[in-house]
């Protein structure tokens, strides 16, 4: 399950979502209409968060192994099929979780393309969080 497909629980729980995208603005773009994103998306082509949060490139087993065709063909039985963008295949992607005061909550830094939290998990892990992440600011300092 995809975070976009848990919007709603989001969006409940008071939990703003942010992507981070290295790409283009041109391929952004794209992928924005392609998939219909309505979530605020950061560029970040110098991949300055990328390198703060310790993303780096993954290695081809990682790239094209077993998780990332599994999470393929999920994405393809429900009609997205994965599209080629236009930056580098080999960045980290990942998931972090900050507070209100941009404390860093949960790092979790993906090996491919289908190493993700489950999303269920993300969201139970902001639940029993508190109300301190119901607070509308997030703040990054770097």
């Amino acid at each position: 399950m995809q975070l976009h497909q848990k919007k709603e629980e989001f969006k409940e729980a008071e939990i703003q979502v942010v992507v981070i995208s290295f790409e283009s603005i041109e391929s952004t773009r794209k992928y924005l209409r392609d998939t219909s994103l309505d979530w605020p998306v950061l560029l970040d082509d110098r991949k300055i968060l990328y390198r703060y949060f310790d993303m780096g490139k993954v290695g081809f087993w990682d790239l094209w192994g077993f998780q990332t065709w599994r999470a393929y063909l999920r994405e393809m039985l429900q009609g997205r099929f994965p599209r080629k963008g236009d930056g580098n295949i080999q960045q980290q992607g990942g998931n972090v979780i900050l507070d209100p005061d941009g404390r860093i909550r949960l790092h979790h830094i993906g090996s491919g393309p289908g190493d993700r939290p489950d999303v269920n998990l993300l969201l139970r892990f902001v639940s029993e969080a508190g109300q301190e992440f119901r607070k509308e600011t997030y703040n990054v300092n770097l």
